[in-house]
């Protein structure tokens, strides 16, 4: 009985996409006057909102010049737009704003499939050794997290001290390649001050509380051992390579954006991805500590469970991911 039900579910979500929506598109235009688009643009503002039902009304015609629209090259955009104002009937010189509304939708679509192959080129990019510029960043990002500290040598235990977990980093990067790298740099470097709070606090030991009373029989070195008698920071850079690759998750499924058409006007850079990952850095290490783990084993628990937060964040169309941080240079807020 139950697949009897999802099998004739199935088949009226079949024929209302198929047939009843086109007909009551086909309706709705003739009452109004408008075709979807035009209907998209003018009843919701410039973001997330309006560049998603752009997008799906594109993706989902059966034209194919509207559904090639979200696969065109940046420097064609404006010529699409010129075509499917023709394909429409729509007299750009009385409708002026529906063409500018277009453009800026269609340069965020094709701008956020560019930005995916271009952390995904990174992402297979395998750290180099003998590449100079992959050495370079990596010297880099040991002088802006350990300003202080002279670097002994290239295969060093300091490494572990920004949290990588041997001697040479190269390992730690083969899971997520050069994006981890870009990331960790681009965080250290923008946003300084709130990196080297978070490596500050990743080293310490948790405070264990010491019921009241207690703390008079005890000698101070015993106190000192209840005091700090689990240590659950963690390793900086290897959650940071981590991160990276919730972000890269979040935004090659689509999830981000909600985020990214939100908060660029036109087509979505890099620096918009790190600024999203250094705003996630910050956000896990604040839900570390609320979530109060018993020892760094539980981190995959967190980390699912941090991202399952996120993903029901971006669920709301006018939503940015909100960082409060001086790397910010567009001031993301709530729209």
């Amino acid at each position: 009985m139950k697949h009897f039900l999802r099998v004739l579910t199935q088949f009226f979500v079949f024929l209302y996409c198929k047939c009843l929506w086109r007909t009551l598109k086909f309706v709705i235009r003739k009452v109004t006057g408008r075709c979807e688009l035009q209907r998209i643009c003018y009843s919701n503002k410039p973001g997330a909102r309006r560049t998603l039902k752009i997008e799906s009304s594109l993706r989902f015609s059966k034209n194919e010049l509207l559904q090639s629209a979200v696969s065109v090259h940046p420097d064609s955009v404006e010529k699409t737009i010129d075509d499917i104002m023709t394909l429409k009937k729509i007299n750009p010189d009385t409708n002026p704003q529906l063409g500018i509304s277009l453009q800026a939708s269609l340069f965020q679509i094709v701008g956020y499939r560019n930005l995916v192959l271009e952390v995904e080129k990174l992402r297979r990019e395998p750290y180099d050794c003998e590449n100079a510029e992959h050495e370079e960043m990596l010297l880099k990002l040991w002088k802006a997290l350990r300003p202080e500290t002279p670097l002994t040598g290239r295969i060093s235990k300091q490494w572990c001290e920004i949290g990588f977990q041997g001697s040479d980093p190269k390992t730690d990067f083969r899971g997520m390649g050069l994006l981890g790298l870009h990331n960790l740099l681009y965080f250290a470097e923008h946003d300084k001050a709130a990196a080297l709070q978070v490596l500050h606090d990743s080293l310490q030991p948790k405070q264990r509380p010491i019921a009241q009373g207690t703390t008079s029989k005890m000698s101070k070195a015993e106190w000192e051992k209840k005091k700090f008698d689990k240590a659950i920071g963690y390793s900086f850079a290897i959650v940071g390579i981590n991160i990276t690759d919730l972000a890269y998750a979040l935004l090659v499924s689509g999830a981000l954006k909600t985020h990214l058409y939100n908060v660029a006007p036109e087509m979505p850079s890099l620096a918009n991805f790190q600024q999203t990952f250094c705003y996630l850095m910050q956000e896990f290490h604040k839900f570390w500590t609320e979530e109060d783990p018993s020892d760094i084993m539980e981190f995959n628990r967190v980390r699912a469970k941090f991202h399952k937060r996120v993903l029901k964040q971006l669920k709301n169309p006018n939503m940015t991911l909100c960082p409060h941080f001086a790397a910010s240079d567009l001031h993301l807020v709530n729209l």
